[in-house]
């Protein structure tokens, strides 16, 4: 028997954590300034030893997760995974660069608090700093709470996997030059020496440590100890790494957000029209041009609608700063995540009768003649 999944107590209320580590985080940078500064000093070569421990723990456990020989299936449905390819590395990138310059560099422009000093000594614009934290975000593509989205809307979970494992690979590929080639577009500094180490630290490393350790855990303790016992725990070890992470970032960026409080806003608006424009791209445009069936379009759009917001804390906080603009973003890219994804899985199943493959057992779902549906409706 199956054990129906359900998002634990971490997960469905993350926005609600988060939240809550916002205040903490400026409660603490108000009566212990210090602490923040102390940890994120104990560094070396730019990472900061304390918050490259919290990172890791936030990426093992999405990795080990993955079965890497799921991967050779892929060529069995070639259409949802190119799909995905091409939503997250050819499109996705670019438009999150273009929405995020024009609100936040242009719209927003007169609301967004002066220049900063980031990680590198340089002074820059601390809207350009926001939009480099978009694009850390835009360039990561979701290879762990994506399975919970397609879960819950009853997606393709074998596919969803692969689909995982193809990207988690080829973000060791592209994420450094096409990261690199965006923050330059955005004229912010690019040591490009810390983005290749921050993949290696935050992608590579617990990529590596999740195959084999995975490999070596199901080998002496079986698989349904795995599933059942080690990544049960894991979970919230992930989730509790990544609140620690951002108690210290807040520690920081408190004196901005209570003397801006629109901050917040400004820097969700473009990020939320960037996944509903990735979305609907894919699920209702690109999904149903190459006549997907609805389990395979979901995870195709799932995947590329949500971000990798580990990596992309990870890497702005490495780059330029846990007190950084950039870090801020990323940051708001978690608050909004889960809320609006909940909502896409809605969309998802309230849409799925424009597949003509779709075994959701709901009424809209049964009607085989869609225009006359929708000239009921």
């Amino acid at each position: 028997m199956i054990e129906k999944r359900k998002l634990s107590i971490f997960e469905k209320y993350l926005t609600l954590w988060v939240l809550l580590c916002i205040g903490a985080g400026i409660f603490l940078g108000k009566i212990a300034p210090e602490v923040a500064v102390k940890l994120d000093s104990l560094s070396v070569y730019n990472v900061s030893i304390p918050i490259a421990i919290c990172l890791f723990f936030m990426m093992y456990p999405i990795m080990v997760k993955i079965d890497f020989t799921e991967v050779v299936r892929a060529t069995k449905t070639p259409r949802p995974v190119a799909l995905t390819l091409f939503i997250n590395w050819a499109i996705k990138p670019f438009t999150m660069y273009l929405i995020a310059s024009f609100f936040l560099g242009y719209l927003f422009n007169g609301f967004l608090p002066g220049t900063e000093i980031i990680k590198t000594g340089q002074e820059v614009e601390l809207w350009r700093s926001y939009i480099s934290g978009a694009i850390l975000l835009g360039i990561a593509p979701c290879t762990a709470m994506v399975l919970m989205w397609s879960y819950l809307a009853k997606g393709n979970e074998g596919l969803t996997l692969v689909m995982v494992a193809i990207n988690s690979l080829t973000m060791l590929v592209l994420y450094a030059p096409l990261g690199g080639f965006l923050l330059g577009v955005n004229a912010m500094p690019i040591p490009w020496q810390t983005i290749l180490l921050s993949v290696m630290i935050y992608v590579a490393l617990p990529l590596v440590a999740g195959y084999f350790s995975r490999k070596w855990i199901i080998k002496s303790k079986g698989l349904e100890w795995f599933n059942i016992k080690f990544l049960h725990r894991l979970t919230s070890i992930s989730i509790f790494a990544l609140l620690v992470t951002l108690v210290l970032l807040f520690s920081f960026k408190g004196e901005i957000i209570t003397r801006y409080p629109l901050t917040i806003l400004w820097i969700a608006i473009p990020l939320f029209i960037q996944t509903m424009f990735i979305f609907t791209l894919g699920y209702f445009v690109l999904a149903r041009f190459l006549k997907l069936s609805y389990h395979d379009a979901t995870p195709s759009a799932m995947i590329g609608a949500s971000n990798h917001f580990e990596v992309a804390i990870a890497t702005a906080t490495m780059l330029f700063g846990l007190s950084s603009g950039a870090a801020l973003v990323t940051v708001v890219g978690v608050l909004i995540e889960v809320p609006v994804m909940l909502m896409l899985v809605s969309i998802c199943k309230r849409y799925c009768y424009l597949f003509e493959e779709c075994h959701l057992n709901l009424p809209q779902c049964n009607r085989k003649n869609v225009p006359s549906m929708v000239r009921a409706e």
